[in-house]
């Protein structure tokens, strides 16, 4: 009788010991290097954000009070702790509130002319159709490059009739800066300033693009317009998102402008948009209660265009989701 036996099973061996990194003077010194290198770009983060905005935010609860005394029962103004008095009165205040319709109706008309004409140009710079792309691409942005301030007296030459070189060849009667139309003669002054810098926004996303997919669209029969529509456009909606959040954000703060021509339009006021109104606060021109006011205005305006930007970030998330 054959007995079979079976085979030893095989000895595991053992796994030698893995080792785990130590967290020495190495490293230690690495992450020392790093905080370095960014120290720089945090503290001049802090005083030109930062503090700022804390400086603003503590101003906005304080308002310069008569202390009382003196020969007239006046005193002296000092700032003193008001609480929520500043936010209530500039709540309360309507020229605000007409300010910033006036800033919401420019910025339904002009943020979407601009969107579209920096979408369309961006489209005809990556297309094969302009030769010398790179002079076109030059020519679009520099007017972002002028100061806001020589741009809008540049603007206010060619809008002013007296002086004006476009206005004898329109129609009698043509006035860009009569009630009717001064919103829209702002617009235009912005929308010149603003396009070519979204038409950078637009250009870089459409860049990122892998060119395959154009490709692959062309041996399908697919016509460069309908690669622009049903390819370029859809994948671009990433930039044309952060391009009208930035441009809601810059409407909102809309100052250069209406300043320049409320010199030649006194009509406008001083509180045309909010923004000459926390201005013109902070100067002691609308009240005389000091910084406090105007820091109140301030931060009103950047809730309100947090508000609305979020509002549209979700609108269109909402949208993509669909």
């Amino acid at each position: 009788m054959v007995t079979v036996t079976a085979p030893a099973a095989p000895e595991k061996k053992a796994r030698p010991p893995v080792a785990r990194p130590r967290r020495g003077v190495g490293s230690r010194r690495e992450a020392w290097t790093g905080w370095f290198f960014m120290a720089p770009f945090a503290i001049l983060f802090a005083i030109v954000f930062l503090v700022p905005i804390g400086v603003s935010v503590k101003s906005a609860f304080f308002a310069q009070v008569a202390t009382g005394g003196g020969l007239y029962g006046g005193g002296e103004l000092a700032d003193t702790f008001v609480g929520f008095d500043n936010f209530a009165a500039a709540i309360a205040n309507p020229a605000f509130w007409v300010g910033m319709g006036r800033v919401v109706l420019y910025a339904g008309i002009q943020i979407p002319v601009m969107i579209l004409a920096a979408l369309a140009l961006a489209l005809l710079l990556d297309s094969f159709i302009v030769r010398r792309p790179g002079l076109f691409r030059l020519s679009f942005f520099l007017p972002y490059a002028v100061p806001g301030v020589i741009a809008a007296m540049m603007w206010l030459y060619i809008y002013t009739p007296e002086v004006s070189p476009i206005l004898p060849f329109l129609p009698e009667g043509t006035d860009f800066m009569s009630p009717q139309t001064i919103l829209m003669s702002m617009a235009n002054m912005t929308t010149w300033t603003y396009t070519g810098y979204n038409m950078l926004i637009f250009l870089a996303a459409l860049q990122a693009i892998p060119r395959d997919l154009y490709e692959a669209a062309r041996l399908d029969g697919a016509s460069g317009f309908q690669i622009s529509m049903r390819i370029k456009v859809p994948m671009v909606r990433g930039a044309a998102l952060l391009a009208v959040l930035l441009s809601i954000i810059g409407t909102i703060q809309l100052f250069n402008e209406p300043v320049i021509m409320e010199a030649q339009n006194t009509w406008m006021g001083k509180d045309f948009t909010p923004m000459m109104l926390t201005y013109n606060s902070m100067m002691g021109e609308l009240t005389p209660s000091g910084s406090g006011p105007a820091s109140a205005y301030s931060l009103l305006m950047a809730l309100i265009a947090g508000v609305l930007a979020i509002v549209y970030a979700l609108l269109q998330r909402r949208k993509g989701d669909a």
